[in-house]
């Protein structure tokens, strides 16, 4: 029945269902941290489906994260790379939008469950099969809850019990074949435990008590029955549900007790109420490439009537609403859902497509949908009342007493749907719409399904089905390109496929190029220009992605339409309301009105709070329409705007992070209409870049391919102190490239030299110092034409740090001379005391550490007078290591102590430094055990910001581990760990 074995290729195995982790050959390998293993269990949940940052930050965190979180991320999900590496067949990649797991489904424990789950569910599968599979899938569990040894509230919270359900939704099912092959005594046996975890479970006290019965124990089952009435009274007040108590009727007349194996109907008597004899049946077609979605399914089945509805209790009428863009595959999901749950509404399923969108914009009036439903109830023209409001009063009548399923496709708004609600607790309303129904929430309890664009997976998978599995394996690459392009869109991805099926013997890399010469070797036009949807055009209106987009569009407010077109001529994934304000040239209020207009239409959504975007083809769509209707003038002002937003912000909040260190720059004023965030103390300013890092850069490359020199490099400038102190040395040094070419375009000496400074800071921490030496030289000589004192003074810093690396501290204090030299002629008292530390610490590692001492307390007078808590971190820093040089052990650790409390996030590079050299002194006082916890710690964060630091912590580590497993005495433990 299985098929497809244990589903684990290449021996690696990854299990989420118990214990998180990855297996290979029986043997667990990792990962070695409860955070590691959240994040795993999060990717592993959706694979191939890139998962935000944001909801990697709110497993480990919820919904408090610290400053530090992003950061924290990068560092776990490098070391999970780290340990997912020796795997080629997985890849853990990483975008613009956050992370993705590359992996074969069915090397997921839980993904093999479901499979087999689905296997055994099948149309026509035999019971012998089906439990043939239940049990190879319910073997699958290993114990204990699942997500049982993750850090973070919120896999065991949210997701677990959701996974919980599945296992006993699946022993169920099995339950239900095993009765159908006599096993009723082993049925029995199995469900008698599990009843008193779950006491209010109706359908697996029903399961028992028939197991029971048959196998000739009927007091045993009438006692299951007393045992479950007793707590729902004492628990629910209520009385157990229909079936069961039929059940208990049937055993105590000793009658046959089947049970079904699907979801048991409640029969329903004709009534003098219920005239209509006829059972309506409209839902359209289900499709037969349906992929995916498995959890959106999952979570409609939470709809479906309780108990106490089948009862007659008045519970309310279950109302959901799948809100998504246009395309999305709303309306699949919808008849999808509804054709699997037939069985639970013998009443009938009445649809219609309300028309919200479309070609007219002519939304269906409640009244002409209501007058379609009594038509399909069968209601005689002379019954139907001549007002509206008589008429919506029938159709709850005839509902009242019903079991049904009303499924209103492509709804406007709440108002449209309210009079379409029927009033009875055993029916089901699900409606389809491109807007978020929040009335409908609010008023009526609907519960809201957003859904989202296809993962990978699932789209290659579609191909798969459209197209068969041989042409795709050949046309590999065509096919990864074609996926990527359509961006999980399913219509997009569905009007490809169906131009390549009617052209079998054309390559896909030809169908999916621009028009050209026909002879395939074209290539896809750039997202934006002329053409670009051209191949998502099917033939008619509602087949074409462009036209599709246009219906939603058409419904936009002025405003909101302006500034949609506008997002087109952005580049990065999403933007800020202030960004949107000034990008349009309009108040934040306005600008966030609009936005919310977008995504409440489902034009763009709210990645984060008070973060927009939207994905690749909407962007096209948008880049299109920028380009048809607003001109050229209006698209470069707009342009320039979003550039003075993020050029005077980042400038703004870098004044925040080091306002005694930087190389100030000279910004002309803001453009009107720009809106710059008061970022005006330390946390506000961080949390800006944080946010905003991964756009700078996308807005740098976009500044200098559209002749924005300037911002080029003045952004790379202002963004330079915030990806220093948070270790993007990668970005950084990107940055700094583009804004050095964009500074030679200009001719400006000034700027080549800052960007010069910007790039080899960057090389220094990347351990790439190959020609730095020549890059500062040249900037000096730049700055000093300039008569810039304070720039030439930072190029002897940057060189004293290379004779560091060179082991020429002679040549540190010399550097750092002159520089003290240039600040004290420029003034720049931040710069004297750095310089001074700087000469301090050169002095201590030539030995002389009196000098040292001196010169540094003289730093730290300094910076305590300014308020300059980073040069007075590093000046403690270097203080701590000259005590410990000393000998005076116990000053240093206080010292480093103090150090990293006036560090707080700034630079974790550099904390992780402090804390190694902690860790040193505290294992020379002979506090061992901290000292070692003490350079782990230094080890987590030096490994992903400051690899070549690292090593000298992971060498202590293991001098540690090798003098404790040798036996050796605690004094050359401690000697030996402390680098002595």
């Amino acid at each position: 029945m299985n098929g497809s074995g244990d589903g684990i290729g290449n021996g690696v195995e990854f299990r989420l269902l118990g214990p998180v982790g990855v297996w290979c050959h029986g043997q667990r390998l990792g990962p070695a941290t409860a955070q590691q293993r959240t994040v795993l269990a999060t990717l592993l949940l959706d694979p191939g489906r890139v998962v935000a940052v944001d909801r990697l930050v709110t497993a480990l965190w919820g919904a408090t994260p610290p400053a530090t979180a992003r950061n924290s991320l990068q560092g776990t999900v490098s070391r999970l790379r780290r340990l997912l590496g020796q795997f080629p067949q997985v890849e853990l990649a990483t975008s613009v939008r956050g992370y993705t797991l590359r992996v074969e489904a069915q090397s997921i424990d839980l993904h093999r469950f479901r499979h087999q789950v689905r296997q055994a569910r099948g149309t026509g599968v035999q019971a012998a099969d089906a439990a043939e599979s239940l049990r190879a899938a319910l073997a699958l569990w290993r114990g204990g809850p699942p997500l049982v040894d993750v850090a973070g509230a919120w896999l065991p919270e949210a997701v677990a019990p959701g996974l919980e359900e599945e296992r006993l939704a699946a022993v169920e099912t099995l339950a239900v074949a095993d009765l159908a092959l006599g096993r009723d005594a082993a049925v029995a046996a199995e469900l008698a435990p599990l009843l008193p975890e779950h006491p209010l479970r109706e359908r697996l006290a029903s399961l028992l008590m028939v197991a029971l019965h048959r196998a000739g124990q009927r007091a045993e089952a009438l006692e299951v029955f007393r045992r479950v009435r007793r707590r729902f009274a004492d628990e629910l007040g209520i009385e157990p549900g229909e079936e069961l108590q039929r059940l208990h009727q049937a055993i105590l007349a000793d009658r046959e007790a089947p049970w079904p194996a699907a979801t048991p109907r409640v029969a329903q008597a004709p009534t003098a109420a219920r005239s209509v004899p006829r059972v309506p049946r409209q839902l359209p077609p289900d499709t037969e490439t349906f992929i995916g979605r498995e959890a959106e399914l999952a979570a409609l089945d939470a709809l479906l009537p309780p108990p106490e509805a089948a009862a007659g209790r008045a519970v309310g009428t279950p109302v959901g609403v799948i809100a998504g863009t246009g395309g999305v595959g709303k309306t699949a999901l919808a008849v999808r859902w509804a054709h699997r749950s037939r069985d639970h509404f013998p009443d009938g399923q009445l649809y219609v497509n309300l028309l919200g969108f479309g070609p007219t914009q002519l939304a269906r009036p409640p009244a002409e949908a209501v007058r379609l439903f009594l038509d399909a109830l069968d209601v005689a023209p002379q019954r139907i009342p001549a007002s509206v409001d008589a008429q919506v009063g029938l159709y709850r009548s005839l509902l009242a007493d019903r079991r049904m399923l009303v499924l209103l496709d492509n709804a406007l708004d709440s108002d449209q749907v309210r009079p379409l609600l029927p009033n009875s607790s055993g029916c089901v309303v699900l409606v389809t719409s491109r807007v978020e129904l929040t009335g409908l929430a609010a008023a009526e309890g609907a519960r809201t399904l957003p859904l989202g664009l296809l993962a990978d997976a699932d789209a290659r998978e579609l191909l798969v089905r459209r197209l068969g599995q041989a042409r795709v394996s050949a046309e590999a690459d065509a096919v990864d390109d074609l996926v990527a392009r359509c961006a999980g869109l399913p219509l997009a991805l569905a009007i490809v496929a169906a131009r390549a099926g009617a052209r079998p013997g054309l390559p896909l890399d030809a169908l999916t190029s621009g028009p050209g010469d026909g002879s395939g070797a074209g290539a896809w036009e750039d997202a934006g220009s002329p053409g670009a949807l051209d191949i998502f055009d099917g033939g008619d209106s509602g087949a074409s992605v462009r036209t599709v987009f246009s219906w939603s569009y058409q419904a936009l407010s002025e405003g909101a339409a302006r500034l949609f077109r506008l997002l087109g001529l952005t580049e990065s994934p999403d933007i800020s309301v202030a960004g949107a304000a000034s990008l349009a040239g309009i108040a934040p209020r306005a600008a966030h009105q609009s936005l919310s207009e977008l995504a409440r239409a489902h034009l763009a959504w709210e990645r984060s709070p008070g973060r927009y975007g939207c994905h690749d083809l909407l962007w096209a769509y948008a880049a299109e329409l920028t380009h048809e209707l607003d001109d050229a003038d209006e698209r470069r002002a707009a342009l320039h705007r979003l550039l003075d937003y993020y050029l005077h912000s980042a400038n703004l909040g870098d004044q925040q992070l080091d306002p005694y260190h930087r190389v100030p720059i000279e910004l002309p004023s803001p453009r009107p209409g720009v809106t710059v965030p008061p970022l005006t103390t330390t946390g506000p300013a961080v949390r800006w870049f944080l946010n905003e890092h991964q756009s700078l850069l996308i807005a740098i490359r976009q500044a200098a391919r559209a002749g924005f020199d300037t911002h080029a490099w003045q952004l790379a400038c202002a963004s330079r102190g915030f990806l220093s102190q948070h270790g993007y040395s990668q970005a950084q040094a990107a940055m700094h490239r583009i804004a050095l070419d964009a500074a030679r375009r200009l001719g400006d000496p000034r700027a080549v030299a800052h960007a010069e400074i910007g790039l080899v800071q960057a090389l220094i921490r990347l351990g790439e110092e190959d020609g730095c030496e020549e890059r500062l030289e040249a900037a000096h000589r730049l700055f000093g034409a300039a008569d810039d004192p304070v720039g030439q003074a930072v190029t002897h810093i940057y060189r004293s740090l290379l004779s560091e690396r060179d082991g020429d501290y002679a040549a540190g204090i010399h550097h750092n001379e002159q520089a003290l030299a240039l600040y004290r002629r420029a003034e720049h008292r931040g710069g004297e005391g750095r310089a001074m530390n700087n000469v301090g610490w050169f002095q201590a590692q030539l030995g002389k550490y009196r000098e040292a001492l001196d010169i540094c307390q003289a730093a730290l007078a300094i910076h305590r007078e300014l308020g300059d808590g980073p040069g007075e971190s590093a000046t403690l820093d270097s203080l701590g290591y000259i005590h410990h040089r000393l000998g005076h052990h116990q000053q240093a650790v206080d010292h480093y102590q103090r150090s990293l409390g006036r560090r707080g996030d700034w630079e974790p590079a550099l904390a992780g430094r402090t804390l190694g050299r902690l860790g040193a002194a505290q294992l020379s006082t002979g506090r061992l055990a901290e000292g070692r916890e003490t350079l782990r710690r230094a080890l987590t964060l030096l490994e992903d910001l400051a690899p070549g630091d690292a090593d000298e912590v992971r060498a202590s580590l293991a001098r540690l581990d090798a003098e404790e497993g040798s036996g050796g005495t605690a004094a050359t433990r401690r000697a030996s760990a402390a680098g002595r």
